[in-house]
């Protein structure tokens, strides 16, 4: 549940390089992240809401409540630090005492409420985070569940997880969505955690740099670290994103990596914290 900070992304219009436009563009992308999802489950019927998705037990319904749930943090974190830490120090903490798993005790929860309500809720829920997001200083770091983060990176985050469940709900029900430039944030975030995703598989993290030359939805190409770095991983963007979220297999992918550093991140890379994740099978195995 918790996102590394984040380097800056293109400003918005008029407001060129400045942290408030840097925020402003993040935000518009979220919202419009946001809008895909919300089209793909807006006129789902009740019985749609429980089509199991690719993540194991998890129905429509828990990954729009997973969502909702990370947007009530989200805002308190932004809205209130100091009750963000409580809380976490206590019903969050109780469960974990428990045994229970948070995160799947409130996808849960969530799942089982009537889906027109949990659709509002969660409706109203991103909308509170992009407004508690847009007057928070975007040089304030804010609580979250391990490291704290500045505004732009926890709207960073939001988009990433809104595009990952999104895609889990879109293979769910059969749909193909159009990659859009909004994947810029998910790879320069998807390299920011590089050594990361080695930390949390038990390795050291390489200190040679890797380099990213992917091919952008549009077609143009998109270069992420060191003009000069022998390690590169290219292929399409979007491939790229789909491997960093375990979305897709890495034998599913269009990816090559060249050098060591490239070659060993590929199979372990994860943009979301917390243990190694399961990933998903591939192709031929299923």
């Amino acid at each position: 549940m918790t996102e590394p900070n984040t380097a800056s992304f293109p400003a918005a219009p008029g407001s060129p390089g400045s942290p408030g436009g840097v925020l402003h563009g993040l935000l518009a992308d979220l919202r419009a992240e946001s809008a895909v999802l919300d089209a793909l489950v807006a006129g789902l019927p009740p019985e749609g809401w429980a089509t199991p998705t690719p993540a194991e037990g998890w129905t429509v319904a828990h990954q729009i409540a997973h969502l909702a749930w990370t947007d009530d943090w989200t805002a308190l974190s932004a809205r209130d630090p100091e009750g963000f830490t409580a809380s976490l120090g206590g019903t969050f903490t109780e469960l974990l005492a428990a045994g229970a798993d948070p995160v799947e005790e409130s996808a849960r929860e969530g799942a089982a409420v009537e889906p027109a309500a949990l659709l509002t809720r969660w409706r109203t829920g991103r909308e509170e985070v992009l407004a508690a997001l847009a007057d928070a200083p975007a040089d304030l770091r804010l609580p979250w569940f391990g490291p704290p983060m500045k505004a732009p990176s926890m709207a960073t985050a939001r988009l990433m997880e809104t595009w990952a469940h999104g895609q889990d709900v879109a293979d769910a029900l059969g749909a193909t969505r159009e990659p859009t430039a909004r994947l810029r944030h998910i790879v320069h975030l998807g390299l920011r955690t590089l050594g990361f995703a080695f930390t949390a598989h038990g390795l050291p993290a390489p200190e040679t740099p890797v380099r990213l030359d992917l091919t952008a939805p549009d077609g143009t190409s998109w270069a992420f670290g060191p003009a000069d770095a022998t390690d590169v991983v290219t292929g399409p963007a979007l491939d790229f994103c789909l491997l960093v979220t375990q979305r897709r297999h890495r034998d599913d992918l269009a990816l090559t990596a060249t050098g060591p550093a490239a070659t060993a991140w590929l199979p372990i890379a994860q943009v979301f914290a917390g243990p190694p994740g399961k990933g998903r099978p591939p192709t031929s195995a299923a």
